[in-house]
């Protein structure tokens, strides 16, 4: 029998999947080139069934090739920088656990500034990004096992001088970058962006936040004991320090799938979580999927208005600053712990 938490953190994860439908059939009709609603969804119907067509070329292509691969990335990347930040809050215990506290963000963004330094094309710009974002957090682990002391602290801090290591080596490409033409590239992409997105980036994304995102939502209810003490784990029968492991990769993937197919994008991870623990509690089993749904909502909200509120688009990092930072403040100040 289901406790009054759980028919309440069910009650809010099926709200929040229908808002998330509801705003996905919303955002097809958004854009400079307005497609009616009705269009939109004999378009989409089109590619499963035998469909009349009543729509012109213009209107599927804008549904189809523009809006599809970027509605999907959106939901995709938000949900899963809210999953990355849900899990490393409670492998950490800290309210400030974010995506990016292992480096793996840092270490993305060097990578594409050296691909885009060194000339490569767009999907090899984002292979770098990824191989790179791992790079650093293997590094961070690599150093936090040899260092001395508790290994959750000595993560953080390998985490902090990796990633500003990273962000240093970033410094320097952008130095040296041409300013006519790499160096605009180089910073239009740190400030987080979905413009341009085509099927392509999304596949590239889909099979790493598939990897980091299905074992996560299958621990869930594991990832809860990890807010215990080491003993009182164990004497449950988990191992701690492989569990931790396991959800940190994870995490990890996600992060660097997300921060490579889209740039920095901050606040996703920190403030999302914070939210969703307001719906539905601290409960990972139903904490980490309202997460993931409420992110992809957050991201996808965003990213409508980025692309529709001036005639020039707005990078998503930086409209995500603007509305996370102070949203994190007001939950700050807030009497409830945060954490």
């Amino acid at each position: 029998m289901r406790t009054r938490e759980g028919r309440r953190g069910l009650l809010f994860i099926c709200i929040l999947a229908v808002v998330l439908l509801a705003l996905v059939l919303l955002s097809f009709g958004l854009g400079r080139y307005a497609v009616p609603p009705a269009e939109v969804i004999r378009i989409l119907l089109s590619r499963i069934f035998p469909v009349t067509p009543s729509w012109t070329e213009q209107m599927e292509t804008a549904v189809i090739s523009i809006r599809l691969p970027r509605i999907l990335l959106a939901c995709m990347v938000g949900g899963c920088l809210s999953a990355a930040g849900t899990a490393y809050q409670s492998v950490f215990r800290n309210p400030m656990a974010a995506p990016d506290i292992l480096g793996a963000s840092s270490g993305a963004c060097f990578g594409a500034a050296l691909a885009i330094l060194l000339g490569f094309s767009r999907s090899g710009v984002t292979a770098l990004a990824f191989v790179s974002s791992l790079l650093s957090v293997a590094l961070v682990y690599a150093i936090a096992r040899r260092a001395k002391g508790n290994p959750v602290t000595m993560l953080l801090l390998a985490g902090v001088m990796i990633g500003s290591l990273f962000s240093a080596c970033t410094s320097y490409v952008k130095l040296v970058a041409d300013p006519t033409n790499q160096l605009p590239a180089i910073t239009y992409w740190l400030m987080g962006s979905l413009s341009g997105t085509r099927m392509n980036a999304v596949g590239f994304a889909a099979v790493p936040m598939l990897i980091g995102l299905a074992p996560l939502l299958a621990l869930r209810w594991r990832i809860n004991l990890l807010t215990l003490d080491e003993e009182e784990a164990r004497s449950m029968g988990v191992n701690t320090g492989r569990l931790r492991l396991v959800v940190i990769l994870c995490a990890t993937v996600l992060t660097a799938a997300c921060v490579a197919v889209s740039g920095m994008i901050g606040w996703v991870g920190l403030v999302i979580p914070h939210l969703s623990r307001k719906l539905v509690g601290s409960n990972c089993r139903y904490l980490l999927p309202a997460s993931t749904i409420f992110g992809a909502i957050f991201l996808l909200l965003v990213d409508n208005i980025s692309r529709n509120l001036l005639t020039t688009e707005i990078p998503i990092g930086i409209l995500t600053a603007f509305v996370g930072a102070p949203f994190f403040l007001y939950l700050m100040t807030r009497k409830e712990q945060l954490l």
